[in-house]
């Protein structure tokens, strides 16, 4: 059966290892899984490492000549590859790990198609590079449609926090133009950055360094760019080498919102 994706395109690919890696996640759900410390407060689990081979797996027979970077087995492949897969297997990993459902699996090829699974809804979110979808067992795909409609923003107040005192979301969240325009939502997976793009959020924001080439982040900013959001760094400016941190939103009014209260008062 993994063999039968190697003339599947891109997105085909990407869809089926996320899709793999979150059947793993939810088999192992409620198991009583060792930890693996990473330092500084991180850990993987088990669940991490055995959806991580599994992608693995569908990569490596679909796409043979491919490099992958994986959040727990880190760079495979020759590092002078043209093409290079950025996976997280467990985007959530603390939430798993004390019983909650809110988490995600990110596969994307850098620059080009990228998949978000839910493993407990079954959703698959995912993009061409061009446009983007959602898929779920039974149904036909749904592309992707942003929308601020809901007035839903999801902010990460997970450290680090490497722009402070400049940006601090927390500071974002006291202000009362935030309060009267939005409610917040904390869900601590990029899973958010999916439901952006679905219209199910109005926007997501996060502190941190150059976010574009993160495997954590990678897919999710495809979905968005794809599904016709708007994604800069927190200062705004277009996502790059220099950017940090990220805003999405569904669209300019939004995003515009965001950047006016995030810029007074000593934010960017």
């Amino acid at each position: 059966m993994i063999d039968s994706y190697a003339s599947s395109d891109d997105a085909a690919v990407a869809a089926a290892a996320a899709r793999a890696g979150a059947d793993v996640v939810r088999s192992m759900y409620g198991q009583r899984l060792s930890r693996i410390d990473k330092g500084a407060g991180d850990f993987a689990t088990a669940a991490d490492v055995e959806a991580e081979k599994r992608i693995l797996g569908i990569i490596r027979a679909a796409r043979p000549d491919d490099a992958v970077l994986g959040e727990e087995g880190g760079q495979q492949g020759a590092r002078d590859a043209v093409r290079q897969w950025l996976v997280d297997p467990l985007c959530g990993t603390l939430n798993y790990a004390v019983g909650s459902m809110l988490v995600a699996v990110n596969v994307a090829l850098r620059d080009g198609a990228a998949a978000v699974a839910d493993p407990f809804s079954g959703e698959v979110f995912f993009t061409d590079g061009e446009k983007a979808w959602v898929r779920h067992d039974g149904a036909d795909d749904a592309l992707l449609t942003p929308t601020p409609a809901t007035r839903l923003v999801d902010v990460n107040l997970d450290p680090p926090f490497p722009s402070a005192p400049g940006f601090r979301a927390v500071d974002l969240l006291g202000r009362p133009e935030f309060i009267e325009s939005f409610r917040l939502r904390v869900v601590s997976t990029t899973l958010a950055l999916a439901w952006v793009a679905a219209g199910r959020r109005a926007a997501y924001v996060t502190d941190g360094g150059n976010l574009s080439g993160s495997v954590h982040f990678a897919a999710g900013i495809a979905l968005c760019r794809a599904a016709g959001c708007v994604v800069t760094g927190i200062d705004g400016a277009p996502m790059g080498d220099t950017a940090r941190g990220l805003v999405v939103t569904a669209d300019h009014e939004t995003h515009g919102q965001l950047m006016s209260m995030m810029s007074s008062r000593g934010q960017y």
